[in-house]
């Protein structure tokens, strides 16, 4: 086998070092890029079909070229005769060749010609641009969730004349970074020059290099802000539990102190204001309330929903709707410009608040308390009272007053053991016959079993659904609450109830598994 000397090339070790230096890339990646390209010179000189591999000393700079052949065993099929061997061939040059091993011929220096030379120079500078990428996109990935600093270096709009994007100059290097529009503050103005903070959303890799995308618009830009100015929130000692933005006109931000002795709104709105008025500057104008955490739910709504005053809240945490009751007077202040004051106190809360006032709250309980009551008339056969009476005492469906113990209605005011008795063998009666006809329209009309299991929604209102084509979870999820209260009638199910079976429907049917897989 014949050896060849590899003389030492200082030089190429000086170019690497510059390359290295003047890129701000890993000098490795210079020398990788230079051995791809004396690989592919080598290869189209001793042809492509051969395995031509180089290394460079990295102290000496001294070129190593070898032609490599795979010993594979003598039954496999040869793909390629000048890149592999077959083993019994092999072991003719050294009996201890096993399948798997390579054979390394050392191969003479190459005399690089000037298009050689000029192949191997756009293999290098095609390297080097990829290790620069590679780095500026390991860079601004470490930096997503950050603010950066840049300055507009083009401002591009669409046919309206409106701002579509911006193009940011960010870092020593003059990296490109992009504003959407979608993450630009409405009526926000920009022109070459000017110096810009955003936050670092998202880098992608791209074929041209990494994207880098910014926004004015996110929450986390708020946090961000409010980070870099409150020092008690950078040293941890105030957390931010949430925020709300609806961009360029109002937003929410909740804080929590972990020392008692510390007022986190105060420490927020800094002395005369000026920590909080710097946020708004950054934002345009951007109008915040500070709002104090608290780990009470309830207090939390009252305090999110400042300015109002709330006289009532009422949590249903199983369909994760808030009510809330104000008075008359403060029913404008608590909804809010547009909607907007409750909308963002529900983003931060993470679920719905449906503010009413107390006439509004006294009219909606009155017409469940009617509707229920025509129920109980109508399935027990008895007066508005009796019916009534048993509303008061908190029954909802013939069922329970059918399984309750019978005490219990015993001791109902104005009923007796005789009373009880009597109403509670009606009750069976009619949850006896009710689901032998339940049970028989359910085959006929071929109804999903898993209706059955919705909460609220009773066998009679499941039968005159499906008579109506609604036989199944989707076909009910899709509904809205007026569309329900149309097909069962305003007279058997109230608003409330409408929403509260719809969304009952929609867990059931996996509407929202993939929001608790995010969570």
């Amino acid at each position: 086998m014949e050896t060849y000397e590899n003389m030492p090339r200082p030089e190429i070790v000086a170019v690497a070092d510059a390359v290295a230096r003047d890129k701000n890339i890993d000098k490795e990646d210079v020398f990788v890029a230079m051995e791809v390209a004396i690989q592919k010179a080598g290869r189209t000189k001793y042809g492509k079909e051969h395995d031509v591999r180089v290394t460079i000393d990295r102290k000496t700079g001294a070129i190593a070229l070898s032609r490599y052949r795979e010993v594979v065993a003598d039954d496999a099929v040869i793909e390629n005769e000048a890149a592999q061997i077959p083993l019994s061939i092999a072991k003719t040059y050294n009996k201890k060749y096993k399948v798997g091993d390579f054979i390394i011929d050392p191969l003479p220096p190459i005399d690089f010609g000037r298009i050689a030379a000029q192949t191997a120079r756009q293999v290098i500078m095609q390297k080097v641009r990829e290790a620069e990428r590679n780095k500026q996109y390991e860079e601004y990935k470490e930096k997503v969730g950050t603010i950066i600093n840049g300055t507009v270096k083009k401002v591009e709009q669409n046919s309206y004349g409106n701002i579509s994007s911006v193009v940011l100059e960010i870092g020593n290097k003059n990296d490109e970074a992009v504003l959407r529009y979608n993450e630009i503050i409405p009526r926000e103005k920009f022109k070459n020059g000017d110096r810009v903070r955003a936050y670092l959303l998202d880098v992608r890799r791209e074929v041209k290099g990494p994207q880098i995308f910014l926004s004015r618009t996110c929450p986390e830009f708020m946090a961000k802000l409010f980070t870099q100015e409150v020092a008690e929130i950078y040293d941890g000692v105030v957390q931010i539990m949430g925020v709300a933005r609806d961009p360029g006109s109002k937003a929410k931000i909740a804080v929590k102190a972990n020392d008692k002795t510390i007022d986190p709104v105060g420490a927020c709105v800094g002395l005369r204001g000026i920590r909080v008025q710097a946020v708004v500057s950054e934002l345009q104008g951007e109008k915040i309330d500070i709002v104090q955490y608290s780990d009470d739910k309830a207090q939390y709504i009252v305090n999110a929903l400042a300015p109002a005053e709330v006289i009532k809240v009422v949590l249903d945490e199983e369909n994760n709707r808030i009510e809330v009751v104000v008075s008359e007077e403060e029913f404008s202040k608590a909804i809010g410009r547009h909607g907007q004051n409750v909308k963002l106190a529900s983003q931060l809360l993470g679920c719905n608040i449906d503010v009413m006032t107390e006439e509004q709250e006294q009219e909606r309980r009155s017409n469940e308390n009617k509707v229920r009551t025509q129920r109980f008339m109508e399935a027990l056969d008895v007066d508005d009272m009796i019916a009534h009476l048993l509303v008061a005492e908190g029954f909802t469906t013939v069922d329970e007053v059918a399984y309750v113990a019978q005490n219990e209605l015993a001791e109902i005011e104005g009923f007796d053991e005789d009373i009880a008795a009597e109403l509670q063998s009606r009750a069976k009666e009619f949850v006896a016959a009710r689901d032998k006809e339940f049970n028989a329209k359910s085959k006929a009309l071929k109804i999903d079993e898993n209706m059955k299991s919705v909460e609220g929604l009773e066998p009679e209102m499941i039968i005159t659904l499906a008579e109506k084509g609604v036989k199944n979870l989707e076909d009910l999820a899709d509904l809205a609450a007026d569309e329900l209260i149309e097909m069962l009638g305003a007279e058997i199910i109230s608003e409330n109830e409408a929403n509260e079976i719809i969304m009952s429907a929609r867990r059931q049917a996996g509407w929202f598994d993939d929001e608790q897989t995010e969570e």
